[in-house]
């Protein structure tokens, strides 16, 4: 029966020992999905893929219905 209760005790300290890991989880993953968006913006607004963008925009608008 003690033993079972240290196994409790354990297994309770680790929890709130590792209660802060979600949040630093979520702070990486949201650093991480921001860096990703600026290097998405630099190229989509770069001059070839705006100009190729620009380009099918205006082929699916001269369209002939």
């Amino acid at each position: 029966m003690a033993k079972q209760w240290w196994v409790r005790r354990y297994a309770a300290a680790r929890a709130k020992a590792e209660a802060g890991m979600t949040t630093a989880e979520y702070a990486m993953g949201t650093i991480a999905a921001c860096g990703f968006a600026a290097v998405l913006y630099k190229v989509v607004t770069s001059g070839a893929v705006s100009g190729a963008l620009q380009s099918v925009i205006g082929r699916a608008l001269d369209a002939q219905f």
